[in-house]
């Protein structure tokens, strides 16, 4: 199928699934931050909506967080690798990012195209999937597909906001139920967590690494190789192997969660 750039429509939409919560089952509501997952898909890790009012981080520096690669690699301690691989429009591109999953489980990778729009008083960034010819699957990774992730960010005043992460993900195998279930009590919210204290630090980060550098503001900063997006196709889950990883069971899960808290 081809790959089509979204539009203003797409983002719409985007916009209302991150807002409205009919369907929706809170799976946790603690501090500042709540996981939902949908009714129908509570027994997967399909469908996950997050938000987190960050009450001293302003919208600005949420949505440059989000964009700024050399600065997640500084505190997303999950992530293996992640670059961009081209451009396709001024607020259009191509990456690829893949995180380890917790063991026994194999590690994931995406190769997805991402857009952008500011939109009034709110930031949006969503991607889906892709197939590009010179990232096909690799040997020691499971290609996921995400079919639709992205984030909406509300601005509430000169310095808070609101951030929300809505992610629907094929992870291309049966998971244990033990993996659902910490996806959204423990490493959701963590996430969204660990998402805010970036944000606290990266204006003195920003200061000391390129401050000018926001080539997701300024696309003549942007020096990605052009794409032609009639090279992309659109990654069809079923194009992918499935992995049954349903039987593992946890590995030095209480050692994982120790770690995890120092990080």
């Amino acid at each position: 199928m081809p790959v089509q750039i979204p539009d203003d429509t797409d983002f719409t939409s985007f916009k209302e699934q991150c807002e409205n919560h009919e369907g929706w089952t809170a799976r946790y509501n603690k501090g500042s931050v709540t996981v939902w997952c949908r009714d129908e898909e509570c027994k997967t890790i399909q469908k996950l909506k997050m938000r987190i009012v960050c009450k001293d981080v302003t919208a600005e520096t949420l949505y440059d967080v989000l964009h700024d690669t050399s600065y997640r690699k500084k505190w997303d301690g999950n992530m293996i690798d992640t670059h961009d691989i081209g451009r396709l429009t001024v607020n259009a591109d191509v990456g690829y990012y893949s995180w380890k999953c917790p063991s026994p489980l194999k590690n994931r990778d995406f190769v997805t195209m991402r857009s952008w729009l500011p939109l009034g008083n709110d930031y949006l960034i969503i991607n889906y999937s892709v197939k590009h010819p010179q990232y096909p699957p690799k040997k020691d990774y499971v290609r996921a597909v995400s079919l639709l992730t992205g984030y909406l960010i509300q601005s509430n005043g000169a310095s808070s906001s609101t951030l929300y992460y809505l992610t629907q993900v094929d992870p291309k195998g049966s998971l244990p139920k033990w993996v659902v279930n910490r996806a959204s009590q423990f490493v959701a919210p963590k996430a969204m967590k660990k998402i805010y204290k970036a944000c606290q630090k990266y204006p003195e980060w920003k200061r000391k690494h390129n401050p000018n550098l926001k080539p997701w503001i300024y696309p003549e900063q942007n020096t990605l190789p052009c794409i032609n997006v009639a090279d992309l196709v659109l990654q069809r889950a079923d194009s992918l192997e499935n992995i049954d990883e349903s039987r593992l069971t946890e590995e030095k899960q209480a050692q994982h969660h120790s770690d995890d808290e120092e990080t």
